[in-house]
Order: structure tokens, then sequence, then C-alpha cells
């Protein structure tokens, strides 16, 4: 005899696609970047906000600004993180490529 009670599923449930599970709102059309440390026990990192891009031409961006910068760096949450305080790079860089860039905090 068969017994159809459920157990366990993979089908549902709060699993989500990477690309997916990043929700980011629209931007203004002006990118910008900030320094930021906490959290990150006093190393800080240049966060990239404000591309409105697809994920996959988000990693590829993200890419040629580590190479360009010679650090390394990650895509959370729509912004791109690139370790250390390379704002003054990335500017000229996004610049490079047309987007309108703006320094933001201190």
């Amino acid at each position: 005899m068969k017994n159809s009670r459920l157990v366990y599923s993979t089908e549902s449930g709060r699993i989500k696609p990477e690309h997916q599970s990043e929700q980011r709102a629209k931007g203004d059309g002006i990118v910008r970047i900030r320094r930021e440390v906490s959290g990150r026990k006093g190393k800080g990192v240049s966060v990239i906000s404000g591309l409105d891009l697809p994920h996959a031409e988000l990693k590829a961006l993200a890419k040629s600004l580590k190479q360009h910068c010679g650090t390394g760096g990650a895509i959370k949450a729509g912004a791109i993180e690139i370790q250390g305080d390379n704002r003054e790079k990335i500017k000229t860089f996004l610049e490079a490529l047309g987007h309108t860039v703006k320094l933001a905090g201190g």
C-alpha cells in the first residue's frame, strides 16, 4: 500500500534563483559612488549604485572595474562593491563609458 502523505518537497519554499532574489530600485540616471567602512572591520569599500543594468551586464562591468582598479569586489543587492578607496579611478572609468557620476558621502 502506498503512503500519499508528503514529507519533503523541493518544489516550493523560500529558495529563489540568485538573480531574482535581489530587488533593486530604479535610479534617476546618476551613478553614485560612496565609501563604506561600517560592518567591515575598518576595511573600506567603494560602493557603486544607481546602475540600471541587467545582471549579466552588471557582472561584466564589475569584472572590468576590478581589473581596472587591481582589487577584488562583489555585487550585492544590485550595487557593485570594489575593495579599497578607489572612487576617483572608478569615476574616471565610468565617465569614459558615458555614465553621469557623482561622488556621494564624505
